[in-house]
């Protein structure tokens, strides 16, 4: 089978369920950015991370696949079975956020994206999460797609902050904490 179909080289392509959108429409903004998210921690992982946090780094490459998944099939698509994300997705984030921070200063500041090499893949990772996040909200003014969207991505973005912090507390790595300008 050939990688090129020539079906988008109008500006156009098909969700799941058939119906052809434009690929600058918020949906395909959402699970495009959702998509690049997990191109980054793809990133981070052939960094070779320890391997409980490779272990959650892929659970979290999973997840986004099916997120993706929903996200590219509108709720009223008449397809045989599409696995939405699910709550049960967002505790799992919240029981790995939970385990993690017990090894965690607290924090009293702000502190700045950086640290060790990992580290700081994981922080632009949460920034693309925070986008993506963004974008679906827009999405989520103009079409149903459920609330677990949404919701998977505000913990999951909390998640990989932790993880960059974990990262760097495993590493050695100083945490820089910000000094607003007085």
């Amino acid at each position: 089978m050939k990688i090129y179909t020539r079906k988008g080289d109008r500006g156009e392509t098909s969700l799941f369920g058939g119906k052809r959108v434009l690929k600058d429409s918020l949906r395909i903004e959402s699970y495009g950015c959702v998509d690049e998210l997990n191109s980054v921690l793809g990133v981070a992982r052939s960094s070779k991370p320890p391997s409980d946090v490779d272990s959650i780094l892929d659970f979290i490459q999973n997840d986004l696949f099916v997120l993706g998944a929903d996200l590219a099939t509108p709720l009223a698509a008449k397809v045989k079975k599409v696995q939405r994300i699910e709550p049960s997705h967002v505790e799992k984030l919240e029981s790995t956020i939970d385990r993690l921070e017990t090894s965690l200063q607290p924090l009293d500041s702000f502190i700045l994206p950086g640290g060790s090499n990992i580290g700081a893949q994981l922080h632009v990772a949460r920034t693309i999460c925070r986008r993506a996040e963004r974008i679906t909200i827009r999405l989520s003014k103009k079409e149903k797609i459920g609330e677990t969207p949404v919701m998977y991505l505000n913990r999951l973005s909390d998640c990989l902050f932790v993880l960059a912090r974990y990262m760097n507390n495993v590493a050695g790595a100083e945490e820089k904490k910000w000094k607003p300008e007085t």
